[in-house]
């Protein structure tokens, strides 16, 4: 089994990167995580490339990662909220899975060769009621490349306690795991 995660997180060892090893250790398998603040990945720039071709005309640290999410059976998008939304430098990163977008939609071909199963891990400092949409635009892409969300992971108040000690969440840290760990989605 074959895990690629995104972590969205500018910080190495924070929340987000807690929660990422800890499911790390669930799902066991080959597992890459892509540091978007690590990534030399430029946005994408609408180039329109891919409206009629497979791939993307920016040559930088992206082109390995679509082999890799081609070969995955799991992505993980892990992320701090920031503004209700998945962080800036993970939007970048993310930005550049548009071609499959394309595939599926304008040239009406299958975006990835497999079926994935997906889930998100989000992590924000506060609480309350207001609408997250990283988890609506966590949900668009993973859909754009084949991926079928099967949990979501959601820390909240972690500037008040961790992530990792906050009650419920390694629960759902564990199911997530479990769903992932499922037959084909």
């Amino acid at each position: 089994m074959k895990t690629l995660i995104f972590n969205g997180s500018p910080r190495k060892n924070g929340n987000t990167a807690a929660l990422v090893d800890a499911l790390s250790q669930r799902l066991g398998g080959e597992i890459k995580v892509v540091r978007a603040y690590d990534c030399d990945i430029r946005p994408c720039i609408d180039c329109r490339y891919c409206w009629k071709n497979r791939g993307c005309s920016i040559k930088d640290g992206m082109q390995a990662l679509y082999s890799d999410i081609d070969e995955a059976d799991n992505i993980v998008i892990a992320s701090p909220v920031n503004f209700s939304e998945l962080t800036g430098q993970l939007l970048v990163v993310l930005s550049r899975l548009q071609m499959y977008w394309c595939a599926k939609y304008l040239r009406h071909e299958e975006p990835v060769p497999k079926k994935k199963r997906a889930g998100l891990i989000l992590v924000r400092g506060g609480s309350g009621p207001q609408k997250l949409s990283a988890i609506d635009t966590g949900k668009m892409i993973l859909g754009d490349i084949s991926a079928t969300l099967c949990g979501v992971v959601m820390a909240d108040n972690s500037d008040a306690v961790p992530s990792i000690r906050q009650e419920g969440v390694m629960e759902a840290l564990d199911a997530l795991a479990d769903a992932l760990k499922q037959g084909e989605a």
